[in-house]
């Protein structure tokens, strides 16, 4: 269920994501020329993370729950806005314990920080396919400037279900938690600083 904008307490966590409006440069063949909002699908949007526990393997998780639109001109290809939200709460690493964990103020702290937010500021084309997207991650309260790589994955009308126009996107980046005060486990070498973000998703033009 879409979170209301409304939700968001400033400043929140986020992950993400969309990161996702990484599009901003990619070649489409556009119905018409002018910006257009895109929603990001709420069915087909994953947002996943890898980090080191103890150094034998990776933990991989995920957010289950999260909403994201931008404005984006498919002809001149500019990208004016956009801003992904993830609900803290609904992390997911399939061990209720530790799920438990992450949301306590040790990792999370998602009483306090209901939500992960991330703000798209820039955007730059390295091929019709592939861009870097700027923007800035708020957690735990401190926002902080993230990079991301993104692939246009496809641009077409959907083939089934909804049939609209989408975009197929997928993003990624590797962030420094202890960047935002996340520090637990850190020093002891029981979870790793770095954390993986993965996100994958499709944005349907409104």
């Amino acid at each position: 269920m879409p979170l209301p904008l409304s939700h968001i307490s400033p400043p929140a966590l986020p992950i993400a994501t969309g990161l996702v409006l990484a599009l901003g440069a990619f070649s489409m063949q556009p119905a018409s020329a002018e910006p257009r909002t895109y929603e990001i699908d709420p069915e087909h949007f994953s947002i996943g993370f890898l980090t080191e526990h103890v150094g034998y393997a990776d933990t991989l998780g995920m957010f289950l729950e999260g909403q994201g639109e931008f404005v984006y001109d498919e002809q001149t290809r500019e990208l004016h806005s956009g801003r992904v939200e993830i609900a803290t709460d609904s992390v997911f690493t399939n061990h209720e314990e530790r799920d438990n964990h992450l949301r306590s103020n040790d990792f999370l702290d998602a009483r306090r920080y209901s939500t992960i937010v991330f703000e798209v500021t820039d955007f730059e084309a390295r091929s019709d396919s592939e861009g870097t997207l700027e923007g800035e991650l708020t957690l735990l309260g401190e926002t902080r400037p993230l990079t991301l790589d993104v692939t246009l994955n496809k641009a077409d009308v959907y083939p089934f279900g909804h049939g609209q126009h989408t975009l197929g996107l997928s993003a990624r980046t590797t962030i420094a938690r202890s960047d935002w005060g996340m520090t637990y486990g850190v020093d002891n070498g029981m979870v790793g600083d770095e954390v993986e973000l993965i996100l994958e998703l499709e944005a349907i033009r409104q």
